[in-house]
């Protein structure tokens, strides 16, 4: 397959700045429709993923996310929001981002563009053979992430690629490649808009079949979440009410004694309320 870079193809839409506010965010309304139709299609590519994942992390494998830009933080962001949704520990869920903590924030001059410096980032964390690496870049042309795949991959590591691009350098670095093509970007280039929330929406279904596959989720409910604040508190409780038919304030005391659902329930045989 020729490599396409459609995310650096044109708009289809001209003279925005002429454009109302009303016509722009239907525009771009119209543009997000898009996207959920182009994951769908990379639905056996994601699901032959996560089929592979979970196994290794029952071995004791972790999952890494590496990206550069907005890919870096989308994937920072998914990983940070593992331990609080499914009391799992920071540790199994990393996100790496070119250029480190810093270009969460601010852009990195040039962090993107060494080969060399994932994989080097991934040595820091003991990178191991049960573990995934899961290359992020809408262009599929980032150095930062092609040489870590390249590199884990020679150490029989499992890896995956997310990217915006048919047949990009990326996807060829890449056990399984994951290809939305979502077209070319509302504001030319602009690969935070379309390929940003295709990349979010992918992110979120892995952690969270993952988790799911991992038991960290019963029936529809976060039954191992993070106990952060009250409205989580009361969240829980609630929880507790209908699975084990109690008043509120024994439900949430039994709660803050075990400190997750899961555990309240399992222990509640055990206690005397």
């Amino acid at each position: 397959m020729t490599f396409q870079k459609i995310t650096e193809q044109s708009s289809l839409y001209n003279d925005l700045e002429k454009k109302s506010i009303h016509e722009i965010v239907h525009d771009i309304n119209d543009e997000d429709k898009k996207v959920a139709f182009a994951v769908e299609k990379a639905l056996p590519d994601i699901e032959r993923l996560i089929d592979q994942i979970v196994p290794r992390m029952e071995r004791g494998g972790r999952i890494f996310y590496l990206g550069a830009g907005t890919s870096g933080r989308l994937g920072v962001l998914d990983a940070s929001e593992v331990p609080p949704t499914f009391g799992m520990p920071p540790s199994l869920v990393i996100g790496l981002i070119a250029g480190g903590d810093k270009a969460l924030r601010n852009s990195v001059e040039k962090a993107e563009d060494d080969p060399h410096a994932g994989w080097s980032d991934l040595l820091q964390y003991g990178i191991h053979g049960n573990d995934t690496v899961i290359g992020i870049a809408a262009s599929g042309t980032t150095p930062y992430v092609i040489g870590a795949l390249r590199q884990a991959r020679k150490h029989g590591i499992l890896t995956a690629s997310i990217s915006s691009n048919p047949g990009s350098p990326m996807s060829q670095e890449a056990d399984i490649a994951i290809e939305m093509i979502v077209g070319p970007e509302y504001v030319t280039g602009s690969s935070r808009m379309k390929s940003g929330t295709g990349q979010k929406m992918i992110l979120n279904m892995i952690t969270t079949t993952v988790m799911i596959k991992l038991k960290r989720v019963k029936g529809n409910r976060m039954v191992n979440m993070q106990l952060s604040n009250e409205k989580l508190v009361d969240r829980g409780a609630r929880m507790i009410i209908d699975e084990l038919k109690l008043d509120y304030k024994t439900a949430k005391e039994l709660l803050l004694k075990y400190g997750t659902v899961k555990k309240a329930v399992e222990n509640f045989n055990n206690d005397e309320w």
